[in-house]
Formats: structure tokens, C-alpha cells, sequence
């Protein structure tokens, strides 16, 4: 692998001026490589000293291109015959003389909050840590030093196109039918997460959900591979007095950090104690208001049914929300949920896209907006009887269509039900 001095002697093109791309212009300067370039079909007026004249002409004289997260190529086919030249934010992490341990995180679903659970169970344990890439702050802009550990999110577009990742910890946590319009088939979503562990070495360590494992992956790595298992960590669950964590939904995501706590020689005493004080993330499966017997659960982050699932198998007497952007290919089955399910209500603007998927199997209304369902809601629900209920907002479906992110939408929600929790009745 490459260090930081050679480096200094290559040419790079930043193509995209987002977040990421920002930091790697920060790193640049920041290390004195002064040999690149920058790109942005809207930040025309950004980094103009190093703005590229003639892009066609950059792209082809420069070694690496370094592409925002973001951009596809499915959609961007001038991209496809540089994709050679392609790397990423997370390879120049890696292409700098670390002295830090590196975790890598990916999956579809439990990303960010098993990145969370893992820097609460390192730093209450007393080791040094840090947490970037897709969870929020870029990876080339989080503090690392000798001896500490920084943990990356890894998103499925970040991870298309890098090139150089090799994680002393790698961790696959699922996979299921997730951003095809982006990545154009199943095949290279999955070979995408797969570049994780594709650099890893004998002293690097590899953990696989045990589905994926058998069901996708055929070829041996040289890291020593882990299949972290649900019921080890059952074993201890009954300890855990955490309202975030004793519901189903988190378990997986508990089997891995379990699994890495177990390589890294805490005990369960330990472990136990640190997950007790974990304060769970917004938006995921978060129990926020409660209204005499009627719990309120704000589950935003479910961008597909696979994520949605999980919440349904966790309660009872459900008034389920769901609509919005649906993801291509993404299947409604709800034989294992629909005796868990009162009624369900649709909003968004592809109503008839969820309406063919439950029709005939779980009774619902037309609500097309959250204020809708949750005054529709107020009325179905009858306090009196002391039936315990949910009131579950998990969309399985993308927030585009009427908000700008599922944190926008989640709190919409949050803010709709402590306003209408007075019309409960």
C-alpha cells in the first residue's frame, strides 16, 4: 500500500464537492500535495485556483480520481472508461501511514448504530476512539493517534468505487435488495460490500452475517473470518436493562458488537454494564412519547421493508404508517406480521405502489400525509379498554417524495404526535 510521501508524487482530480470531496481537498492541502485538481458541476465557484479547465483532458493525464460517494456511475457513463482511475476519501485513509486500528462497517440495515455501539463500548472501556465516514463527519477529518481505533461507516457508494480498504476489523452486517437504481444490479451492490475484506491480511479480522456468508459468498479471505451468532449474545441479553435494546430489532447489530468485545478481551460484566448506559440514535425504532397505554414509535430510517420487518416482529396491536419513495424491487410480505398489525395507514405519493402490496391481507385507510394518519389514528384508538397498542411510523420507503431526509420526516412525525396526543381518547 501506498504511504503518504508517494502520494505527494501522484496527481489527483476531486470530482465532486460535497462533503467528502471538501475533506479530501482539506487533506490535500493539509499534506502538501499540490498536485491535483477539483470538478463540480454546481460548486462552480469553489476552489477556483484548482478548478479544471478542461475535465475530458484532466481525467485522462491525472493517476486517481477522486469520486463523491454520491455519483453513479450508471448515471455518469463519461466516468465508466476512467473507473480504473476511481478511489475514494476512505482509500486515501488508508493510503496514509496509519498507526490506529480501523473498523469498517457496512450492511443494508444497522449500519450507524452498531458504529455507534461500538465507540460507547471502546471509549467505556478505555480506549481511544473515533467514528466517520458515512455516519457524518469524513473520514480524512476525524482524529486518529497511535493506539486508538477509528471506526468507518461504510456506505455501498463509497465502497463501489475504493479501491485500497483494508480494515483490521470488517464487519458485513445483512444483506437484502437495497439502492439497485444506483448500483444497476444485486451483483455489484453485494460485490461493493465485498471490497472490505477483499485487502485484509491473516492479522485482520472478518465478521460475516452468517446468511450472507452462505448464501453469497463462495471464495475464502485471508483474514480470519467470524460469523458472529444471535443466540451467543441471547445469553447475556436478560442482563441488559436497556429500553433501545430489548426489543428484537437491534439483536444482530448486538451479536457483532458482542462478537468484537469478545476479540478485544471484554468480559460480559463489562459489556453488560457499557450497553446499559447506550442512548440509542433518532429515527431508528425510537420509543420517544407514551400516551397512557399507547407507546409511539418514530422508525424513519426504515427506507425499505427489510428495515420495517424487524420493527413488526418487535410489537403488538400496530397502527402502521408506511408510504413514501419506494426502492426498486422491494417486496410487501406480511405473513409473519399481519396478526401484529390493527391497521395500517398510507401516505406519500405512491399510494397504489403499497395498496397492490396490502390489499386483502391487513386492513388500511388512505391518509397521504402524516397529519392525516396521525388524527386518523387518534380516532381509531380507544384508551378505555387498556388494550397496551403501538403506534409505529416505519415507512419502508425512501423520504424524497415529501421531505428532504428521513431526520426531516422522522420529526415531523415526533412533533405531529405530541400535538394530536391530546385528541387520544
Amino acid at each position: 500500500m501506498r504511504q503518504i510521501l508517494d502520494l505527494k508524487e501522484l496527481s489527483f482530480l476531486v470530482y465532486g464537492l460535497g462533503i467528502s470531496g471538501v475533506s479530501a481537498v482539506k487533506f490535500f492541502k493539509k499534506n502538501k500535495i499540490k498536485n491535483f485538481k477539483v470538478w463540480d458541476d454546481s460548486y462552480k465557484k469553489l476552489y477556483q485556483k484548482h478548478r479544471a479547465k478542461n475535465l475530458n483532458q484532466v481525467m485522462k493525464q491525472v493517476d486517481y480520481i477522486v469520486l463523491s460517494p454520491g455519483i453513479s456511475l450508471v448515471k455518469n457513463k463519461h466516468l465508466i472508461k476512467f473507473k480504473k482511475k476511481i478511489i475514494t476519501d476512505i482509500d486515501l485513509f488508508f493510503l496514509t501511514k496509519n498507526k490506529c486500528k480501523s473498523i469498517v462497517v457496512t450492511g443494508t440495515n444497522g449500519k450507524s448504530t452498531t458504529c455507534k455501539l461500538l465507540a460507547h463500548l471502546l471509549k467505556k472501556n478505555s480506549f481511544k476512539c473515533s467514528v466517520g465516514g458515512n455516519i457524518g463527519n469524513p473520514i480524512l477529518e476525524v482524529t486518529k493517534s497511535k493506539n486508538s481505533y477509528v471506526i468507518i461507516e461504510a456506505s455501498s457508494f463509497q465502497l463501489a468505487h475504493s479501491k485500497f480498504i483494508s480494515p483490521d476489523y470488517a464487519f458485513f452486517l445483512n444483506l437484502t435488495n437495497d439502492h439497485l437504481d444506483w448500483h444497476g444490479t444485486m451483483v455489484n451492490y453485494l460485490n461493493s460490500k465485498l471490497k472490505i475484506f477483499q485487502l485484509q491480511s491473516k492479522n485482520h479480522f472478518a465478521l460475516i452475517n452468517k446468511k450472507v456468508k452462505k448464501s453469497f459468498i463462495r471464495k475464502k479471505f485471508l483474514s480470519k473470518v467470524i460469523t458472529p451468532k444471535i443466540k451467543n449474545y441471547k445469553k447475556i441479553k436478560y442482563k441488559i436493562k436497556n429500553d433501545y435494546l430489548i426489543s428484537k430489532i437491534n439483536d444482530e447489530n448486538m451479536s457483532f458488537v458482542y462478537s468484537f468485545a469478545k476479540l478485544i478481551n471484554i468480559g460480559d460484566r463489562s459489556f453488560v454494564n457499557t450497553i446499559n448506559s447506550f442512548k440509542g440514535l433518532s429515527h431508528r425504532f425510537e420509543v420517544f412519547f407514551k400516551k397512557k397505554n399507547v407507546t409511539f414509535v418514530n422508525d424513519s430510517k426504515a427506507t425499505s421493508f427489510r428495515a420495517t420487518e424487524l420493527a413488526l416482529s418487535s410489537l403488538k396491536n400496530i397502527y402502521w404508517i408506511l408510504g413514501g419513495l419506494p426502492k426498486k424491487d422491494d417486496k410487501i410480505k406480511l405473513s409473519k406480521f399481519k396478526n401484529n398489525i390493527v391497521k395500517c395507514y398510507l401516505i406519500g405519493k405512491h399510494i397504489d405502489f403499497f395498496r397492490k402490496q396490502i390489499k386483502g391481507k391487513i386492513n388500511f385507510s388512505v391518509a397521504n400525509n402524516l397529519k392525516n394518519s396521525i388524527i386518523q389514528i387518534s380516532k381509531d384508538i380507544k384508551l378505555k379498554d387498556g388494550t397496551d397498542r403501538s403506534v409505529l411510523f416505519s415507512p419502508a420507503a425512501a423520504s424524497f417524495d415529501q421531505f428532504k431526509n428521513f431526520e426531516k420526516r422522522g420529526q415531523e412525525f415526533k412533533n405531529l404526535c405530541k400535538k394530536y396526543a391530546g385528541k387520544f381518547n
